[in-house]
């Protein structure tokens, strides 16, 4: 028989004894690692919309605080 678009593979109901063993969060530390994002308040955004502008701002700050130490 041929899979059609329309065809679900998701039952109503599973079994409960067949959903034991999951570990919640397995990947979490390994995601997190490879993850780097930040929240920028809506001002914030507002000044810097692109990640590259907020990358060259982050930059230049950074080269400023390391030639004044």
């Amino acid at each position: 028989m041929n899979a059609t678009p329309n065809d679900d593979d998701l039952r109503a109901e599973y079994e409960v004894s067949e959903l034991q063993g999951g570990v919640r969060g397995k990947h979490l530390q390994r995601y997190r690692t490879g993850t780097n994002l930040a929240l920028l308040a809506p001002d914030a955004r507002a000044a810097f919309p692109t990640d590259e502008a907020v990358n060259q701002a982050l930059r230049s700050l950074m080269q400023g605080t390391s030639s004044g130490q």
